[in-house]
């Protein structure tokens, strides 16, 4: 069976949702509902004790040694490498050198410097999960000659920013899955949406057989646009539409 992945909070805080797990002892508590609920797999962006996005190792290194213990079985554990967190780049990859226990991470193509990002990565054990915002992201990640090393696409698409994607959003899934078939891509893929796109792309991503993801960092509501209480009940939700399609 595919991943389904849970994505807490992504940068977000709890003007978002009240009850958005923000420190790191409320994103434990979250996960252990969520895994419990049927996830496979967390994207984390990980936080200080004030809450705060962070890539430092030491404490990126305790958050995934708690996350696995609250896990079940072979999990797997995936972090960003968001430019915002830390933005000069030489420190952003020094960091991400010295993180353990991370199986792989989200290297987002619109980010300058992705390609060392990449190869800072590879030399380090970390999966590449390219983050592939749009079909005009395509050529960039083929010049870079970096995925035949990617171990997945993740194909993120949001209407808003930074590239207003326009309607229906499976055709543009439909498209950007069509490059990566023309360029010869064997990896896995995740497709995911935001906001008004995330759940025609959650059943998209179960129609063609791709891992897929829910959380409060890609929207807060159900399938039927009322609100969750809790990034589990999103899981639930997901897990039902996969069983019934």
């Amino acid at each position: 069976m595919t991943m389904l992945q849970v994505t807490p909070n992504g940068p977000w805080g709890k003007d978002a949702h009240p009850t958005m797990p923000v420190t790191p002892d409320e994103v434990l508590a979250d996960l252990t509902e969520c895994f419990a609920a049927g996830a496979t797999g967390v994207h984390l962006h990980v936080r200080d004790e004030s809450g705060g996005e962070t890539l430092d190792p030491a404490v990126v290194n305790e958050m995934c040694r708690r996350v696995r213990e609250v896990a079940y079985g072979d999990l797997e554990v995936g972090l960003t490498t968001g430019a915002w967190i830390v933005p000069d780049l030489a420190d952003r990859i020094a960091m991400i050198r010295e993180w353990e226990g991370v199986d792989v991470a989200t290297v987002n193509l619109s980010e300058e410097g992705f390609e060392q990002v990449m190869a800072a990565m590879l030399d380090v054990g970390i999966g590449i999960d390219v983050g592939l915002w749009s079909p005009r992201e395509v050529p960039a990640l083929l010049a870079s000659g970096l995925l035949p090393h990617a171990v997945r696409v993740s194909i993120e698409l949001d209407p808003g920013e930074p590239y207003f994607l326009t309607g229906p959003p499976e055709a543009t899934a439909e498209q950007v899955n069509l490059l990566l078939d023309e360029a010869g891509a064997t990896c896995p893929r995740l497709t995911h949406g935001m906001n008004d796109w995330t759940w025609p792309l959650v059943r998209d991503a179960f129609r063609r057989g791709h891992a897929t993801r829910v959380g409060f960092e890609d929207s807060v509501l159900l399938p039927d646009g009322t609100p969750a209480t809790t990034n589990a009940d999103l899981v639930r939700a997901a897990v039902a539409l996969r069983a019934h399609g």
